[in-house]
């Protein structure tokens, strides 16, 4: 079995049925937001602070929820959050308390409807259904996780192009205390 192919070929098909338009929308909302906070729980949180660097690399000003230094969130300001199931239990609070204070919420999840999109400004529907039935050697969320990654990596590319954004800009704004 060539398990590169397979992946490969799953992220291309759960890209391949993701609604591009959405792109636009989040990119829309991150323009218009005061500050960016992010969350995911397990790996997703993972993919969260993939895009959290990135956009912070293009310029924005970002937190990941949950870190001791995390700012208060305001009226204005802009709530991802990366869900596979979009019910993460942890999480479901922090979308609560955003949207009392008059946060944006996007949801990037595998479902179009749940409690997290009960509450989203905009809900991020990766693939679909038959993309993510299950595949072996892609356990317990691969194919949403990676899939997910490269979408949002995606659109910071799309951000880099609409911002004429550099290499050595991005460089000058990257963690120099590594």
């Amino acid at each position: 079995m060539d398990t590169q192919k397979l992946i490969i070929d799953k992220i291309a098909a759960v890209l391949d049925s993701t609604d591009k338009n959405q792109s636009s929308e989040l990119k829309k909302l991150i323009d218009q937001a005061g500050h960016i906070f992010i969350a995911g729980a397990g790996r997703s949180k993972l993919v969260s602070s993939f895009l959290a660097m990135r956009l912070v690399h293009c310029g924005y000003s970002v937190s990941m929820v949950g870190e001791i230094v995390t700012p208060a969130l305001k009226d204005g300001d802009l709530y991802i959050v990366i869900s596979g199931s979009g019910g993460t239990k942890t999480l479901l609070p922090t979308l609560e308390t955003a949207k009392s204070k008059g946060a944006k919420i996007a949801v990037v999840s595998m479902k179009a409807t749940s409690a997290m999109a009960d509450l989203a400004d905009l809900t991020l529907k990766m693939g679909n259904d038959e993309v993510f039935a299950l595949t072996k050697g892609l356990p317990m969320g691969t194919s949403f996780e990676l899939s997910t990654l490269v979408y949002l990596e995606a659109i910071i590319g799309e951000i880099v192009f609409d911002k004429n954004l550099t290499e050595d800009g991005m460089r000058s704004i990257h963690a120099n205390l590594e």
